[in-house]
């Protein structure tokens, strides 16, 4: 995986969980959400980065 696409998944991860941290207080389902989507964000870097590996082996 390229490093920009690498600092991309992790930016954005690190910005859903800072949401997810925010909002807990305020509003339990928005936190519920933003959760599912860090969960989901961090899912596809490791999906993309898995494909990447085996592109470049064959």
């Amino acid at each position: 995986m390229s490093k920009s696409l690498s600092l991309f998944f992790a930016c954005t991860s690190v910005a859903l969980m800072l949401a997810t941290a925010f909002t807990l207080s305020e509003n339990g389902w928005l936190a519920a959400l933003f959760g599912l989507l860090t969960f989901v964000t961090i899912g596809l870097g490791f999906t993309v980065k898995a494909r990447k590996s085996r592109q470049n082996r064959s």
